[in-house]
Formats: structure tokens, C-alpha cells, sequence
């Protein structure tokens, strides 16, 4: 019964992110269709399981019928055949006590097979506890702080495969080199005859990652885009970056992506404050990740409400 439980408890986590509109705060929504799957395997499963305890549970009461069937007939019996009923009775014990002997050591494992099931069970519901009852965050400039700030190409060794991302969308990890390189110009030729670039939810992290890897393409374009401001530390009074979190895949290949913009003198932003940013590229060197990145020189500003939906997605 416990198996069912687990099993409707995951459903109903599902259900509900699809039916709360969470489910985007965890994995791109182009790849939404695994969990609607994931719905419909678990429900087979479920009904399966329910059938499993409907036939065991019929099974058992046909038993039991039996039994009681035999103990009216014994004892309507009993007078004409005593030696026959106690020969039978001897019978039936030996039956029953080899049949017990058999059972426990076929199926009874002792307290450690309760305890690794119990574990189990713990480690199946806890999630499914989690993501019912308590609550979706939803990422801000606290998550920049405490996971530490870094440009994604500082550090290329192997325990530092890009996730998280900071500033830049980094798909590469998802293809050969060769590969990636003709992915890349490919995506740039959506970009490359406009004279205005206009950043978009739909287009921003591709957008994004081709002006990381393009950046002199892009210099004498009017950039645009919205986000959420980082201070962040060592920057002049009037330089902020300003972010999206994104999603590639899913949370785990998440990241805050966006660029620094230079502000004109002056300007006061906080935290988490939302802006709509234009103007043009330049290049800077910023020293704490000893490398030149792009900058927006920005030439029009606004403070804007934070969107529905803060996050944006990479579509490939």
C-alpha cells in the first residue's frame, strides 16, 4: 500500500507544478512534454499497483473462505471420523510448520530488510513532501552572492564544466568542438543583418551567447534588454550588471546571464531593481576576472516591473 501512496504523491506533485505554473522554474518548458510522460508512466503504474492489492486482497478472502468452509465441515464430521481427522490434523501441522518454516526463510529478512524499505520510502516521499509544501523561490541576486560570481571561461578545468553559468550562455558543453563552432556562426547570421537587437525572452540567451563569442559583430548595433540589477563589487558608481536566470536545459544547467552596462553619471540602482537597458557595445577590461568583456554603453534607461515569468529559456 505504501508503493501506491508514494506513486499518487509524485503524480500530484507533477499535476500541481503543471496546474501552478511552476513547472518553468525547473526545467525548460520546451522539454515539458518528459513530465506530462512522467504523469502518464506513473499513473500506469499506479493502477497497476491498485490492481496488484485488489487481486492479493481477493485472493486472501478466498482463503480465508476456505478455511472456514473446511473447519465446518471437520467439525460436522468429527464423531465418524476421529482417526482419520487426527491423521489429517497430523498431516496438516507438518504441512504447516515445514510450509511456515519455508515461508520465513523465503520472505523474511529480518529487521534490516525493514529498515533498508523504510529508508526507501523516506528517501521516495521527502521530495515528493518538499515540493508540496514548501514553497518556489523564485531566484533574485541572493542566489548570485551566495553561489560566488565568476566568468565562465576563468576556470575550463574539468571540475568546472560551466554549471552554473555566470554572464555567459555556454552551450558548447553540449557538442563537439567542431560542431559547436557551426552551430555558433549559424546562430549569429539571425543577428548579423540587423542594425537594431532587440533582446527578447525568446531570444535573449541565444542572443547573449552570440555576442560573447562574436563581440566585434555586434559594435556598431543598438543592443536592448531587460533585467534585474547586480552591483556587484569592484565597479565604478555607475557600472551595475544587469541579469536574467536562464534556464538551458533544466535547474541544473540554470545560470544568471546578462552583461555589464555603464549607466550615465550618477545613477543610483539597487539590488534586484528591474531596468530596460539600450545602447551600444564596447569592451572593457575588468580586473576581478582579469579578462576584457563586453559592456553596454548605455544610452537610454527606464526602471521597469519585474515580468511574470523571470526567467528565460534557451531555444535551440
Amino acid at each position: 500500500m505504501t508503493r501506491l501512496y508514494v506513486l499518487l504523491g509524485f503524480i500530484f506533485l507533477f499535476v500541481q507544478l503543471h496546474l501552478n505554473g511552476n513547472l518553468n522554474k525547473y526545467i525548460n518548458l520546451k522539454y515539458s512534454y518528459l513530465s506530462v510522460s512522467a504523469i502518464v508512466l506513473l499513473s500506469l503504474l499506479a493502477l497497476f499497483e491498485l490492481l496488484r492489492l485488489v487481486i492479493r486482497e481477493r485472493g486472501e478472502g478466498q482463503r480465508r473462505h476456505r478455511r472456514v468452509l473446511a473447519h465446518d465441515y471437520d467439525h460436522d464430521n468429527v464423531q465418524d471420523h476421529d482417526h482419520a481427522q487426527d491423521h489429517t490434523h497430523s498431516l496438516s501441522h507438518a504441512h504447516a510448520h515445514a510450509g511456515s518454516e519455508e515461508h520465513a526463510h523465503g520472505h523474511s529478512h529480518g529487521p534490516s530488510s525493514k529498515w533498508g524499505k523504510g529508508l526507501t520510502y523516506l528517501v521516495l516521499i521527502v521530495p515528493v513532501l518538499t515540493g508540496v509544501l514548501l514553497p518556489v523561490a523564485t531566484l533574485d541576486s541572493s542566489f548570485v552572492k551566495a553561489k560566488g560570481f565568476s566568468f565562465p571561461s576563468v576556470d575550463n578545468s574539468a571540475d568546472n564544466p560551466g554549471f552554473h553559468q555566470f554572464l555567459k550562455p555556454d552551450t558548447s558543453v553540449f557538442y563537439g568542438k567542431d560542431s559547436y563552432a557551426k552551430i555558433s556562426r549559424k546562430e549569429l547570421e539571425e543577428f548579423e543583418g540587423l542594425a537594431s537587437v532587440d533582446l527578447n525572452d525568446t531570444t535573449y540567451l541565444k542572443g547573449m551567447e552570440a555576442i560573447y563569442n562574436f563581440p566585434d559583430q555586434f559594435m556598431d548595433k543598438t543592443v536592448s534588454f531587460d533585467g534585474f540589477i547586480y552591483k556587484g563589487e569592484q565597479i565604478s558608481d555607475h557600472e551595475y550588471f544587469v541579469f536574467r536566470f536562464g534556464f538551458i536545459h533544466c535547474v541544473a544547467d540554470s545560470g544568471v546571464f546578462g552583461m555589464l552596462v555603464d549607466f550615465p553619471q550618477g545613477t543610483k540602482l539597487s539590488d534586484d531593481q528591474w531596468v530596460h537597458v539600450s545602447g551600444k557595445l564596447d569592451t572593457e577590461l575588468y580586473q576581478p576576472f582579469k579578462q576584457t568583456i563586453p559592456v553596454l554603453k548605455a544610452e537610454k534607461w527606464e526602471t521597469i516591473e519585474a515580468p511574470d515569468d523571470p526567467y528565460v529559456y534557451r531555444i535551440f
